[in-house]
């Protein structure tokens, strides 16, 4: 039983450390990393300071993809807003 929830979690850690990275390349291909940067101000407010702001605001994530597709107070993005869901959600675990 012991090595089965080792095994458990060794596959749950190699599925979220494949999400995340997956996400950072998201956000390198939708032009983020322009800007911003994980954990320092860049030209933009680094990702880990936009979590820790925006902690407990359950529409942030919808509100920031409308603000990056519409161009509002916001350089607007090309990427999709599948793409931009996926980053947005990636920077709220930082």
């Amino acid at each position: 039983m012991k090595s089965v929830l080792i095994a458990g979690l060794a596959v749950a850690s190699l599925m979220f450390g494949g999400v995340a990275h997956a996400s950072e390349a998201k956000a390198t291909e939708a032009g983020c990393i322009k800007c911003h940067a994980v954990d320092k101000k860049k030209m933009g407010p680094a990702f880990k300071d936009i979590a820790a702001k925006n902690k407990g605001n359950k529409d942030y994530v919808a509100a920031a993809v409308k603000k990056l597709q519409s161009g509002s107070g916001h350089p607007k993005s090309a990427a999709s807003e599948a793409d931009l869901k996926l980053v947005m959600d990636w920077v709220m675990t930082l």
